[in-house]
């Protein structure tokens, strides 16, 4: 973001009771801590800065070392950031136990004893009450745990299991009473119970460890796929995360990296390898976030800059933010305006943070995403009657009966909807000989054509968006639109017919 808009969230945290801001980059890179670290005191609260860390994929050589967080911290010492407390950050849960004892005991030795020292791990790879255990031994003044029943998993060890790992010892997590805490746990439980937690959320995974995926955009991705039908993807995509990571920097993989790696491995399964460049990840490997770690493989710096008409840049990113008008306060107050919505602080800081998903929050127009636990699993029948599937692209109307009834399957009759300038939706006209099928599933963000438009070949005529990437669904050769098969916000499965042309 901007200076202005970095700032503006910094008030805004501070308006909201927010005390201590955990101040971290992926990259490691200590220019990009020094704005947000002023904002941060400016605004009166507590900065945490943060080195971010991991383990590498089996077999990977490049940064996430003792040696490579001393450089970090010791950039940081240097760099005259003031900061009240400091935190090694692994979001993916990876970092071994023996290389955190030595990253721990490096920083309290540089730090000396009077500051605030922390760990916060995930327990996805199965290592954190390890790792949590080693920490403390080198030095760590606190460490970072969850409630059951969103503990463990992709989320941190729970209260009570660290309480009895650390029974016997001389370390005082806070003086907590395991009765109230009990309490506590059982009534959140009570607080949760009609919501979904996926089966994923609170799984260790032995996969983690060659992926370093964060526990938080685990879930997120999974039910993405889940939502679009490609969940038997995910291990395929897990898979593609070495060579992404291998050749991308060595970014640790938390926010927005690990979504960058994500989106990237995700092209490579769903287009084929290096077919496609995710946006922010070819963004990354040119330098528009700052310097990675190690520099990108240059195949693949080549290949960004050709996809993305860009050119490599050393520019600091907040002047490159600086210079975009849409990182503005002034152009989400206009937007706000033109949208009639109430111009407020809190409401730039939705807008310059969400975009257009921010202003669909805020007409109450954005899809609630709130998931509910299913209390009837039993197939009764309620289940039964009228679907439209998708086979092979093509949509059939089919009839679900309980028990025995007949059913019937008929080519489904295509919807239609009125075209809105605000967010255009074509009406399906008379089918075209040349087909245009989705490669993946996602959800249709916008119609861009209509038919009887006239396009040239490789004219942008819808967006999808999967994985939070759009995806460009551009006219196989020059000719006019005959159909759009699809409407904004529908979802779409592989190979589903979007658009014929003639």
């Amino acid at each position: 973001g901007s200076r202005e808009m970095i700032d503006l969230f910094a008030k805004m945290f501070a308006k909201h009771g927010t005390t201590t801001v955990r101040n971290f980059d992926a990259l490691n890179d200590v220019n990009n801590l020094a704005f947000s670290a002023e904002a941060i005191k400016k605004h009166g609260m507590n900065h945490e800065a943060v080195v971010t860390m991991m383990d590498l994929p089996p077999g990977c050589k490049g940064a996430h070392d003792v040696a490579f967080y001393e450089k970090t911290l010791r950039n940081i010492l240097d760099s005259g950031i003031e900061f009240d407390s400091v935190c090694f950050k692994d979001a993916s849960g990876t970092a071994n136990p023996h290389k955190v004892y030595e990253t721990i005991a490096m920083a309290r030795k540089l730090l000396g004893e009077s500051v605030h020292l922390r760990l916060h791990t995930h327990e996805t790879a199965g290592v954190s009450v390890a790792a949590y255990l080693a920490a403390l031994e080198a030095g760590a003044n606190g460490i970072d745990m969850a409630a059951s029943p969103v503990s463990g998993g992709t989320s941190q060890p729970d209260i009570l299991t660290m309480l009895h790992a650390t029974k016997g010892t001389n370390y005082n997590l806070g003086d907590l009473k395991l009765d109230k805490v009990l309490k506590y746990e059982e009534r959140l439980k009570e607080c949760l119970a009609e919501y979904m937690i996926p089966p994923e959320a609170t799984q260790v995974s032995p996969l983690i460890p060659f992926s370093p995926m964060p526990g938080g955009a685990l879930t997120a991705n999974t039910q993405m796929m889940r939502d679009s039908g490609d969940l038997e993807k995910f291990d395929e995509v897990i898979a593609a995360m070495k060579e992404v990571v291998e050749r991308g920097g060595y970014g640790t993989s938390v926010t927005p990296v690990s979504q960058f790696y994500w989106q990237q491995a995700y092209a490579n399964v769903m287009f084929g390898p290096w077919k496609q460049i995710a946006p922010g990840y070819g963004r990354m490997v040119l330098g528009y976030f700052g310097k990675t770690p190690v520099e990108a493989d240059k195949e693949i710096m080549e290949l960004a800059a050709q996809k993305l008409k860009l050119d490599p840049t050393t520019e600091n990113p907040l002047d490159i933010a600086d210079r975009d008008e849409t990182k503005s306060i002034a152009h989400w107050t206009k937007v706000l305006e033109e949208e009639g919505l109430e111009v407020s602080d809190e409401n730039i800081f939705i807008a310059g943070a969400c975009d257009q998903k921010g202003i669909a929050f805020l007409k109450g127009e954005g899809p609630l995403m709130v998931r509910k636990g299913k209390n009837n699993c039993s197939g009764d029948s309620e289940m039964a009657g009228n679907y439209t599937v998708v086979v092979d692209g093509k949509q059939y109307s089919v009839q679900v009966a309980e028990g025995e009834g007949d059913i019937q399957v008929a080519p489904a009759a295509p919807a239609t909807a009125v075209a809105e300038a605000a967010t255009p939706s074509a009406v399906i006209a008379g089918e075209g000989s040349v087909h245009i099928n989705s490669q993946t599933p996602g959800n249709v963000w916008k119609i861009l054509k209509n038919p009887g438009d006239k396009v040239a070949e490789g004219d942008i005529i819808m967006i999808l968006e999967a994985m939070k990437m759009e995806i460009d669904i551009a006219a196989p050769q020059a000719g006019t639109i005959a159909s759009i098969n699809v409407n904004v916000n529908d979802t779409v499965a592989d190979a589903q017919l979007l658009a014929t042309m003639e």
